[in-house]
């Protein structure tokens, strides 16, 4: 059997906040806010396969309420998801991503993002897509306010 989860996720850019995005550092003057280390990509990741489990999603499993979490590196929750994955039968097989921002330019840094999130998901580069968009000037994405960041995962459970 086969399960599609489907995730999204926005944070505002913040200036002084390092820029943590699949989850590496990239130089920018702005970082993403949030109660983690706000990495958007990552979080849309997780909220992909916690759709796939039908568990809710990352406000579920790691409230911002909770202090556990604040300024939680974002690949060590997608690690705990992944595990969770496993622990009910299930395999990822690939995980599909787009990252909407106008700046910095994602493209560069695809490969690196691919090399920090792959291992925890146990993909090979060629199961890991990560696209990059802009938003055409067009709302907060576009008036580089903030970074959205859409994820699809596929995993497989035994029949």
């Amino acid at each position: 059997m086969h399960r599609i989860g489907f995730g999204y996720d926005i944070h505002r850019l913040e200036a002084g906040r390092p820029l943590v995005l699949g989850g590496i550092d990239i130089p920018h003057g702005a970082g993403l806010l949030g109660h983690s280390d706000g990495d958007a990509l990552v979080h849309a990741i997780i909220d992909a396969l916690l759709g796939a489990l039908g568990e809710g999603d990352i406000g579920t499993h790691f409230p911002d309420t909770d202090a556990r979490y604040k300024d939680a590196k974002s690949l060590g929750l997608l690690g705990t998801v992944a595990g969770l994955v496993r622990s009910r039968g299930g395999e990822i097989v690939n995980v599909d991503t787009v990252v909407v921002a106008e700046e910095p330019k994602i493209g560069p840094h695809a490969a690196a993002m691919k090399a920090a999130i792959g291992p925890v998901l146990g993909l090979a580069p060629g199961a890991l897509g990560i696209k990059a968009k802009t938003a055409e000037g067009l709302g907060p994405v576009g008036e580089k306010r903030a970074i959205a960041c859409y994820a699809v995962a596929l995993v497989r459970f035994p029949d």
